[in-house]
């Protein structure tokens, strides 16, 4: 029911038209719509006011509207609230990420719910945010964390790089190796690591090695040494002499290595004839003969063996060592009734050149002594390849 104030008289059948406006009044937002009982009447009086229910007040067209508390600040929200202006009232919200308790906002611990993040989740006042492990970064919907591929990335390996999940793996190039910190590379001293990678001499080199052999050698297979033979390739010899190739390096020996009174009689042998008188206390004939050892060889060794050349009925033949075996290097051992072997007892280092005689004595029946010499070279390498 609506009260109409006013100050003057006003006829019956006015009040009647203000009555009938009354009833035509809508009641669902409490504002009046005024409708004339009749159209050609004057308006009512403007002067006259309306009461309007709690939460309205009158406008200017003399209509009751809702008044926003929360714009004119006539609401009592706390401050860590959000008013929200209904139609004749308002309500105390919380603000996204609160949940009421009491009359209080309280934080909402999201990282508590069902899980948002998918590696991990950190709570803030009003909201959360996901963070990823290690190796891996979020997805553009800021909760799903995908792998880095650093190897695309930056390439933080200093030569190979390879991709896991969560991240990454450096390797080097054959040569080198990880260095402590699992990302650079450090050369690889092969020669550092072991003493028999090369038979001679080991270089290291960035990323590899190389062997090495002294003069008179030559690399085989990457890491062996392999003697030169000089007489095959830079003969320095003159015409009257022979060139003899050993272990590493060659010599030049005389063709004619005979002596006087011994003539040539034909390579390397030299007879003393018996026509001469001095020839009597002299071997028959002396031969000349070279051969070429390693350095440090093995002992003991039979490194050379001597044989008759030519075997006579009713003969006994010795052999022994004539000269050269001062330190006892060698031993001859006769082998059979026509030969002996020379075997060498004490190990020689070289560079080193042992000129050794070997005897032969031939006695007869009828007590006729002769000898024969082999007169041995024999040359020492300087190293034991």
């Amino acid at each position: 029911m609506y009260l109409f104030l006013h100050s003057n008289a006003v006829p019956a059948a006015i009040f009647l038209a203000y009555q009938a406006a009354a009833e035509s009044t809508s009641g669902r937002n409490n504002v009046i719509r005024r409708t004339p009982a009749d159209p050609h009447r004057a308006p009512p009086n403007p002067t006259h006011q309306i009461q309007c229910a709690a939460g309205y007040e009158q406008s200017d067209h003399n209509v009751c509207q809702d008044i926003d508390e929360c714009a004119t600040g006539t609401h009592n929200c706390r401050a860590d609230q959000v008013c929200v202006n209904l139609r004749g009232s308002f309500s105390c919200q919380c603000p996204p990420g609160y949940q009421k308790r009491g009359d209080q906002c309280v934080d909402i611990d999201e990282c508590t719910l069902p899980p948002y993040c998918h590696h991990r989740c950190v709570n803030t006042p009003g909201s959360y945010y996901c963070q990823c492990n290690a190796g891996f970064q979020l997805a553009s919907n800021n909760h799903t964390c995908v792998d880095i591929n650093e190897c695309d990335a930056n390439n933080p390996c200093a030569q190979q790089c390879y991709n896991i999940l969560g991240s990454f793996i450096c390797q080097c190039n054959p040569g080198f190796e990880l260095s402590s910190d699992r990302i650079n590379c450090e050369d690889t001293d092969e020669c550092r690591t072991s003493s028999y990678i090369c038979q001679y001499q080991c270089v290291n080199e960035p990323g590899k090695f190389s062997c090495v052999c002294p003069e008179g050698y030559q690399v085989v297979g990457g890491r062996t040494c392999q003697d030169i033979n000089e007489c095959e390739t830079t003969n320095e010899c003159r015409e009257d002499e022979i060139c003899w190739n050993y272990h590493g390096g060659f010599r030049c020996y005389p063709r004619n290595p005979c002596q006087e009174p011994y003539v040539l009689t034909s390579e390397n042998r030299c007879v003393c004839p018996v026509s001469n008188a001095i020839c009597r206390e002299l071997p028959y004939s002396v031969v000349y003969k070279y051969m070429s050892i390693r350095s440090d060889r093995t002992v003991p060794s039979d490194i050379f063996q001597i044989q008759a050349t030519t075997i006579y009925p009713n003969t006994i033949n010795t052999f022994r060592i004539k000269s050269g075996n001062e330190n006892g290097e060698f031993y001859l051992r006769q082998t059979s009734a026509v030969s002996a072997m020379l075997v060498l007892v004490k190990s020689l280092s070289g560079p080193r050149e042992h000129i050794v005689d070997l005897e032969m004595l031939t006695v007869n029946s009828l007590n006729y002594r002769t000898s024969s010499v082999l007169r041995l070279t024999i040359i020492v390498g300087p190293y034991a390849f």
